[in-house]
């Protein structure tokens, strides 16, 4: 196998990125004409969740779709939330299902999982003092934790919460991150794929047929007619025994071969399979299907019942200090989607505040326009330091990095190699920019 180039030594086409240029090529299978929401203002850029451990660098997006008025998806399905559903009607369906599931020996009836943010903490909340049930919640440790985000986990299971972490082993998690942002510029993906998976497998080690996730993707873009089934696939965190597995973008058996990763330290990111979860008669739903999703005022009652605390400060590239606040690894998450798809941070936020009603579009534009980008400075030596590998540490790995080390040079040159040209335009004078912004 070819060992990871350094990208310090890759050149961009200058004419690809030119001002001038009317067909810039184009990456990831986005569309080529760059098109805003007319209610929220998103961009037609924004890709839909995909299945992540067969994330490689050749995969294609699927993005959000939008109609001929240039509405958005995501905008369709916050209209239908106000105009077409009886909430009582889904309220009633929901204590019908926990009435189905729900223990008669105080054992645990339902799963949820959570880091102990403002949406897992409305979650189990409402499932255990509201319907009665009674939840074991499960964690999939942060990369890096926040000290806020530690002091809200501790006081989400303060509020009556039992709760099983998984912490993975960090000299895995350190590698499968750098590998991760070296192939597919994704530094959130391992901990995406460690997520989704976790809950499944304890469901399984527990007997918990029911599983609980919060709002369907639908609400942020995907398909409306996802938003129409109150169960996830099993395709999002379950996979078929001969089904070839991909973690940061390189494939399992190269994980093992080159870069000194047993079976042991991979386990806890691989799906369940999919045949002891039907044999279990597994049932995993959005409760954003039932209750009416509104992030915002799960922000509120996660402050009055359980002492949840917002971020002291603004996080970085946006204005929003409640949302998305356990892990310092974060800020680069959002900033690498705003250099691949042109979508910041304030951009996802203010959306969705739109969508909501908190927001007027018009102010929504001009927070999109002054925080969208931002690069993450807070915690940048940290995160460098994290994702740099060590012959001490990774004695293998550290062979297959022509530049084991990250820095800020070595970050940035990474950056450039994933602007895709029908985004990005390069000035000599004032440097990078986009092509298209929202107005």
């Amino acid at each position: 196998m070819t060992i990871k180039p350094c990208a310090l030594d890759w050149n961009i086409e200058p004419d690809d990125f030119s001002p001038e240029r009317n067909d810039p090529p184009r990456l990831y299978g986005l569309p080529a004409d760059v098109e805003f929401c007319s209610r929220c203002g998103i961009s037609n850029q924004r890709a839909n969740s995909t299945v992540e451990f067969q994330h490689t660098q050749e995969s294609v997006k699927t993005t959000i779709r939008f109609d001929q008025d240039r509405v958005c998806d995501a905008c369709r399905t916050a209209a239908r939330k106000e105009r077409d559903i009886d909430w009582d009607e889904r309220r009633a369906e929901l204590k019908a299902l926990c009435d189905r599931f729900r223990s008669q020996n105080g054992s645990y009836d339902c799963l949820v999982p959570g880091s102990g943010g403002k949406d897992s903490f409305y979650q189990s909340w409402m499932l255990k003092y509201e319907f009665g049930m009674n939840p074991l919640t499960v964690t999939w440790a942060p990369n890096i934790y926040t000290d806020w985000g530690r002091q809200n986990f501790d006081a989400w299971i303060n509020s009556g919460m039992d709760n099983y972490k998984m912490t993975a082993s960090g000299r895995s998690k350190r590698l499968l991150t750098r590998l991760a942002v070296e192939n597919i510029f994704h530094p959130f993906q391992p901990f995406i794929i460690g997520q989704k998976c976790f809950a499944p497998k304890m469901a399984l080690l527990f007997g918990i047929p029911l599983i609980f996730y919060g709002e369907n993707e639908a609400e942020y873009g995907n398909p409306i007619e996802d938003n129409a089934d109150a169960q996830r696939s099993y395709d999002f965190f379950a996979a078929k025994g001969d089904q070839e597995m991909y973690l940061g973008g390189e494939s399992v058996a190269s994980l093992k071969e080159n870069f000194g990763l047993s079976q042991a330290d991979l386990s806890p990111y691989l799906p369940a399979d999919m045949a002891p979860l039907r044999d279990l008669k597994a049932e995993v739903h959005y409760l954003g299907y039932y209750l009416k999703w509104h992030p915002q005022s799960a922000y509120y009652f996660a402050v009055k019942n359980g002492g949840f605390k917002a971020s002291p400060e603004r996080t970085a590239g946006t204005y929003s200090k409640y949302n998305s606040i356990d892990d310092k690894i974060d800020d680069f998450h959002y900033y690498t989607t705003y250099i691949k798809f042109g979508i910041g941070r304030a951009s996802y936020d203010a959306s969705q505040e739109v969508r909501s009603g908190d927001l007027e579009r018009e102010e929504a534009v001009a927070l999109i326009r002054r925080y969208d980008g931002e690069f993450p400075e807070r915690w940048a030596d940290e995160i460098f330091d994290y994702l740099s590998i060590d012959a001490e540490t990774f004695p293998k790995a550290s062979t297959m990095f022509e530049h084991p080390k990250m820095d800020r040079a070595y970050f940035e040159a990474l950056t450039d190699r994933f602007r895709s040209p029908h985004l990005w335009q390069k000035d000599a004078e004032t440097g990078w920019s986009l092509r298209h912004r929202v107005i």
